[in-house]
């Protein structure tokens, strides 16, 4: 009975002395597209972000790294109202380009000789123009109207602080497939040149903003 104690504490325990060793060096990255819909406003978003990743570990399951990409928002709005009078029009483009940069620090924990649980803190700084128009009209009885014509363009800067917690399952030495469960943290908007700003705060586990990503391991 000892025996077989014992051999189940060492079945459970023992992962405790898999790790990742200091001087491991990863390669990985995000290629996201999102596409959203409202079809009650006719409305629609598009996403797109490509973020490479590079980490490195300074000791033992702590990695130190940054990631370095681009981010496009694309979001448009047209919009018919009808009424007896006659038809409103409204037409809204909205795009945002950032390029964004994201250092990182990383510690896992171990799970079994291949799973590894992590914590990120991360400290995303987005530099980016916003391009937008909005149009509208009116088609009716008493005649035709373009009215409230409006664009122009803007540059903005986000500072966030997020922690991103998730897994890491090591499919051989050097490669791995890592998951993460949303994120908490702090971000902060502004418009350059003005005193436009706006902080968003983000507190809880998403499910439905899951990230899977394939990682390459130059394992020491």
């Amino acid at each position: 009975m000892k025996n077989i104690f014992l051999a189940g504490a060492i079945a459970v325990f023992g992962f405790s002395t898999a790790q990742i060793n200091k001087g491991t060096v990863y390669l990985s990255g995000q290629i996201s597209y999102a596409h959203e819909k409202d079809n009650n406003v006719n409305s629609k978003k598009n996403t797109v972000i490509i973020m490479p990743t590079a980490g490195f570990f300074v000791a033992p399951n702590l990695a130190v790294g940054a990631g370095v990409g681009y981010v496009n928002t694309k979001f448009t709005q047209d919009e018919t109202i009808s009424g007896e009078a006659g038809v409103f029009r409204f037409n809204n483009i909205n795009e945002q380009s950032a390029f964004r940069i994201a250092p990182f620090v990383r510690k896992y924990w171990t799970l079994s000789e291949k799973l590894f649980l992590f914590a990120q803190l991360e400290v995303p700084i987005e530099f980016g123009r916003e391009e937008f128009e909005a149009h509208s009209s009116f088609v009716g009885t008493f005649g035709n109207y373009a009215f409230n014509d409006n664009s122009g363009k803007t540059k903005f800067t986000t500072v966030g602080v997020n922690i991103k917690p998730g897994l890491d399952y090591f499919l051989n030495k050097n490669w791995s497939i890592e998951a993460t469960l949303g994120e908490f943290g702090y971000n902060n908007y502004k418009v350059n040149d003005t005193d436009y700003s706006k902080d968003t705060y983000n507190f809880g586990v998403n499910l439905a903003s899951v990230g899977i990503g394939i990682k390459y391991v130059f394992a020491k």
